[in-house]
């Protein structure tokens, strides 16, 4: 059987992966002078509160040695890991950078999934559907590229300061946007490896409504998994769903708490709406 390990950009807390066999190598988040583990030591719902507080938060990658703990813990199996995007964090080079410090390293594929939350999670679970049917290493892998290919996400901020916090837009214009009450719709670029904007609109309606007419002109679009996932924002969520159950009536759509560190990207009550084909 092919080990599966990856990170809590799965929204897997590493108790909840070893409930269905897979390994998770955790990301941290520093808050008020000090390092959480997160889903570990500190919930989304307590890091918001802090944040409310007045502190500004960063998050950081999983920590390599416990990336080659995790690669040692199997020493003899086939493994494939596979990371949140790279160029989103350093998550995918660490995995790689762990891979030549342990022995036998040709055993170990590091897949850079080129997405992260939902569409992440998605990729894990067919990694570990299809390595329970005893499908090779090669065969999994193969799978997956596949799907990668197919994955889209958009992103709704509700702060402009953590756009201009994590310089993905100018003083100015988060002044401007706030000043006019305007909506973002960030999206991934084509290499997955950066936030890049996608539309401004005057409402969050409208915002995803814009996302639910591009979900909806694609070809067999029900054949896509849809979630919506939100940094503690239920009141935007019910709003969302509405909306997506009037344009895309035959989707099913997964609603998702985000954790601490894509909290800290993308902000309290962010929403994110992404797709990967089934």
């Amino acid at each position: 059987m092919v080990r599966i390990i990856s990170d809590t950009s799965t929204l897997y807390s590493i108790k909840e992966g070893l409930k269905i066999g897979l390994d998770i190598a955790p990301l941290s988040v520093f808050i008020k002078n000090k390092t959480y583990i997160e889903l570990e030591e500190i919930e989304t719902e307590e890091f918001i509160k802090i944040i409310n507080e007045g502190y500004i938060p960063t998050s950081s990658q999983p920590s390599i040695g416990k990336v080659i703990e995790l690669y040692n813990k199997y020493p003899k199996d086939e493994i494939i890991n596979i990371t949140m995007a790279d160029g989103l964090s350093g998550t995918y080079n660490t995995a790689c950078m762990a891979k030549t410090m342990v022995d036998n390293p040709d055993r170990i594929t590091v897949l850079n999934s080129k997405t992260l939350c939902g569409p992440h999670r998605y990729l894990v679970e067919t990694a570990l559907n299809l390595s329970s049917k005893l499908k090779s290493r090669c065969e999994i892998i193969e799978k997956l590229k596949e799907k990668i290919e197919s994955s889209k996400s958009f992103l709704i901020p509700h702060d402009f300061e953590y756009l201009r916090r994590g310089g993905r837009l100018s003083s100015l214009a988060c002044n401007i946007g706030k000043l006019l009450k305007i909506v973002p719709i960030l999206t991934q670029s084509e290499d997955g490896r950066q936030l890049i904007k996608y539309g401004v609109k005057r409402t969050f309606k409208n915002a995803i409504e814009t996302i639910c007419n591009y979900i909806s002109e694609i070809p067999s679009h029900e054949n896509h998994m849809i979630y919506l996932s939100h940094a503690c924002a239920e009141d935007l969520v019910l709003k969302a769903k509405e909306v997506m159950a009037e344009i895309l009536p035959n989707s099913l759509v997964e609603v998702m708490k985000l954790t601490p560190a894509f909290t800290t990207q993308g902000g309290p009550s962010c929403i994110a709406i992404q797709i990967i084909k089934k």
